[in-house]
């Protein structure tokens, strides 16, 4: 059965990056095995600083090979026109039937910008600050079909009620869209939006406009001081914090099988490295660390990234995932279908419903 305690719903997700693989089979079979863990979501990383198949195009094929767990690849805001990312995204939430996020990043070398030849490299907080206005622009157009737009009503050939459709007319600092969206409103209203808060540039825009925020820590500490800090900037914001779930993404390598975390991670904790904070030890210990920060605070749950995809996602599931479910302290099976629901976030009432308007 479900289970909670004092700290509200434990949310696991795990990446499913396999940067040899270029076929969709990998993917579908990695998605698969975290399903049957039951998963909120896993995770498909992409950039253009480096070959590799799109993310968004490898999720969509992984969609009708699952049913319940979310799909969220990394979109970035950056040299991409926010009319086209919305509606892709919007795309991947129909044909999943609701189970669509997305990982919202910027591109921010010379190298990535030479790509297009549109302009050079930005700053970060400038970069920040247009993810946030796509973001904005995004779940306007979302917004722009209200859910009971469309008639197909054969006898009178229409297809929509154009009062239902609204346009946006959104003008940021680099791009304008008069919309409505070509995407008819997606199952969940708005896909979820994931953002790496870990840096400081993307904070603002992660507790303004995410609904799952990743955060990448070596201590429960620290992990919890960027909690805090994200959920009083939400509030600011005029969000209620509640809304926001905090995920510590962890570097996973269980490739010790049973025996304990190696010397120097403190007990099974994580330790520093150049890719980010390591956890190197066995299933069992890293499912004590995930329940102990859970129960302390430290986050909503944990966004594990395994060091060798097939076999440290294989132990993830079949170890620290099933000893987890064991001490009751994460779900045996999905009480929902759509990744809102697996998050415990409500679906998001349209603004031009409610208001009427236009902005």
């Amino acid at each position: 059965m479900t289970a909670s305690h004092g700290r509200g719903l434990l949310h696991l997700a795990a990446a499913v990056d396999q940067p040899a693989a270029h076929d969709a089979a990998s993917h579908v079979e990695a998605a698969r095995l975290a399903e049957r863990g039951g998963l909120d979501f896993v995770t498909l990383d992409d950039t253009f600083a480096r070959p590799g198949p799109d993310a968004l195009a490898v999720l969509s094929r992984v969609a009708p090979a699952t049913n319940r767990v979310g799909l969220v690849p990394t979109v970035t805001t950056t040299h991409t026109e926010p009319f086209h990312v919305q509606a892709a995204v919007a795309t991947l939430d129909w044909v999943s039937r609701g189970r669509a996020g997305w990982w919202i990043d910027v591109s921010s070398t010379e190298g990535e910008a030479r790509l297009f030849g549109r302009r050079h490299a930005a700053p970060a907080d400038e970069l920040w600050r247009e993810a946030g206005e796509v973001a904005d622009v995004a779940a306007k157009l979302w917004d722009s079909w209200e859910d009971d737009a469309e008639i197909r009503d054969v006898a009178t050939g229409r297809f929509v009620d154009r009062d239902k459709l609204h346009h946006v007319d959104f003008t940021a600092s680099a791009f304008s869209v008069k919309g409505p969206s070509i995407v008819p409103r997606p199952p969940q209203g708005h896909p979820v939006r994931v953002v790496d808060a870990t840096e400081g540039h993307a904070r603002p825009t992660a507790a303004r406009y995410a609904d799952v925020a990743l955060v990448s820590a070596a201590s429960s500490a620290q992990a919890r001081a960027v909690r805090d800090h994200l959920r009083g900037l939400a509030a600011e914001f005029g969000r209620d914090p509640d809304t926001l779930r905090v995920l510590v993404s962890l570097l996973v390598d269980l490739g010790d099988g049973e025996h304990a975390a190696e010397a120097g991670h403190g007990g099974g904790g994580p330790r520093q490295t150049a890719q980010g904070p390591l956890y190197r030890g066995g299933p069992v210990d890293l499912a004590e660390l995930i329940a102990t920060w859970h129960t302390q605070g430290t986050a909503d749950g944990f966004h594990l990234r395994p060091v060798e995809p097939r076999r440290d996602l294989e132990r993830l599931i079949n170890g620290t995932v099933a000893l987890l479910q064991h001490r009751g302290l994460f779900r045996t099976f999905y009480p929902g279908s759509t990744l809102r629901e697996h998050l415990g976030l409500a679906k998001p009432v349209n603004q031009y419903a409610v208001t009427g308007g236009t902005s």
